[in-house]
């Protein structure tokens, strides 16, 4: 992959997307905030031009791409102050299915998500007891014959809602059987339209921020054995091979809301008249705005150092957990500098201002706390004894 250090990857997709993004203002995405709503028109939008699609390879309907023009995508999405949110989930869970899917489930899904037929946003892994401990999760799945019966509950699956399909993990073999943690844990894929209601409860729960986030509880649902992804008890691994990808889309956004947050920030600063002159010409305005942009430059380029890997096939987890942690801390730096250059107009809806700095908070803490981000890098890229 070769970019240059002028400019970002892909800049043919950027602009097309920017286009698209200006069909959504700001108040688009304020009264979809007021009514907690899900942004069902944009994310059609983003359908019908493909983008969703990027991923999915071109004999199955899609645009056959790699991970980097998926960041572009979603980077450029949050630069326009939209939000990838409501359906970046199908960029990162395809690799699984890509990588791991039969292909007879490739062959009967991948077309009818490529061309919007099916949504496929909802990631069931995390639960209320176990956390970001993934192996110790309790929803269970029962082989019985040509079918599993499930039962256990998932917590913060976003999109559930609004999701035809649902990458789930759940344990087939009981930890006490296992010889290693990560073993006897499956991945399947759920037609959450014949499960709902039959299985499955969902239940929104109302956060600070629209992301439409649920808990999920499952009570003797069916799901058919060829909706098992690979192999049983192997699913852990599965799901690893699509978390490098997640990082480095978040990171992406997170590029996105920086960009975004230190665009405002000049703007206002040039115009803003405070003592007959504009607040950017005082050191105390330009010096955070010009570190939070520096910041940024260093996150994105570890961002692209990773893409690079990762379309590479090469192991990129030190690259995917350091962008998204070094760009969650550009955002949020670029957030809160650009609530103090606004000063009291940075609460004020109309700005966005306060609507942006609520959704890149997030990122600090899902999908993965930064803590946990550095206990990686101390365990598995410096060699230091494990801490959990």
């Amino acid at each position: 992959m070769d970019h240059s250090f002028n400019a970002p990857p892909h800049e043919e997709i950027r602009e097309a997307v920017r286009r698209l993004c200006a069909r959504f203002p700001g108040e688009y995405w304020r009264r979809l905030d007021r009514e907690r709503a899900y942004p069902a028109e944009f994310v059609q939008a983003l359908t019908d031009a493909g983008y969703l699609a990027v991923l999915i390879p071109e004999e199955y309907g899609g645009a056959g791409l790699g991970l980097s023009a998926a960041a572009a995508i979603l980077e450029t999405i949050h630069a326009e102050g939209c939000n990838g949110a409501a359906c970046h989930a199908q960029m990162y869970i395809m690799g699984t299915i890509l990588r791991h899917g039969s292909a007879e489930q490739k062959q009967r899904y991948l077309p009818q998500i490529a061309r919007g037929a099916l949504r496929l946003q909802a990631f069931g892994v995390t639960e209320p007891t176990s956390g970001s401990d993934t192996t110790s999760l309790r929803t269970f799945a029962r082989r019985e014959g040509d079918h599993y019966i499930i039962n256990g509950q998932k917590v913060w699956t976003s999109r559930a809602e609004h999701s035809d399909l649902m990458l789930l993990l759940a344990r087939t073999t009981p930890r006490e059987q296992v010889a290693k943690r990560t073993d006897g844990l499956s991945t399947f894929l759920v037609d959450m339209r014949a499960a709902r209601g039959n299985g499955l409860t969902i239940k929104p729960i109302r956060t600070m921020m629209n992301h439409n986030s649920c808990e999920l509880f499952f009570d003797n649902m069916v799901v058919p054995a060829e909706n098992l992804i690979g192999e049983e008890g192997k699913g852990f691994r599965y799901i690893l091979d699509g978390m490098n990808a997640e990082r480095l889309l978040i990171a992406a956004e997170c590029i996105g809301d920086a960009k975004w947050f230190t665009q405002k920030s000049v703007r206002y600063a040039k115009e803003r008249t405070v003592f007959q002159r504009p607040i950017g010409q005082n050191q105390g305005v330009q010096f955070p705005i010009a570190r939070a942009y520096a910041q940024m430059r260093a996150a994105e380029l570890m961002l692209w150092q990773g893409c690079a890997k990762f379309e590479a096939g090469q192991a990129c987890g030190e690259e995917a957990n350091i962008a998204k942690m070094l760009a969650a801390e550009a955002a949020w730096a670029a957030a809160e500098t650009c609530i103090q250059t606004h000063g009291g107009y940075g609460f004020a809806e109309e700005y966005d201002v306060e609507r942006k700095y609520r959704e890149t908070r997030l990122y600090q803490v899902a999908p993965i706390s930064t803590n946990l981000i550095l206990s990686y890098i101390a365990e598995h890229v410096l060699g230091l004894p494990r801490s959990y």
